[in-house]
């Protein structure tokens, strides 16, 4: 099935909770003009305690890059727990193209404001050390 845009989020890619097989079946059967990673896409946090990476994870972003190489929009908006990313706005790896924030226009001229959401979330921006805590458990 053929969409205009596909939004994503938390993924978490590097974690035992990641379910890459479930959104590797979603994008089998959608392709997109637009995909949108919107945050949590690769988890740095859990990663500094230890990485899991399945092979799953590895077909999920070989997946992505192909689709970008083949013309598909793809932008990565990071969120907290990818959030050294965002240093990077405005600067492409590859066909993927990191930026803070976008907006999105639909084929109607709606317009969307594009983010992971982290920047209003008052433990995770003002108490940093307990939202990582929090992750932890």
């Amino acid at each position: 099935m053929k969409v205009r845009a596909i939004f994503v989020s938390d993924v978490h890619l590097g974690t035992r909770g990641c379910q890459a097989e479930r959104l590797l079946d979603f994008l089998r059967e959608h392709e997109a003009e637009y995909l949108y990673l919107l945050g949590d896409i690769i988890d740095f946090w859990a990663m500094k305690r230890g990485v899991h990476w399945t092979p799953a994870q590895n077909t999920l972003v070989q997946k992505i890059l192909r689709r970008a190489r083949r013309g598909e929009r793809v932008m990565l908006v990071p969120g907290n727990h990818d959030e050294a990313l965002r240093d990077y706005d405005g600067v492409s790896f590859g066909d993927i193209l990191v930026r803070r924030e976008h907006i999105h226009v639909t084929a109607e001229g709606r317009r969307f404001l594009l983010l992971h959401g982290d920047q209003f979330d008052q433990v995770t921006r003002y108490h940093r050390w307990l939202a990582v805590v929090g992750d932890v458990g």
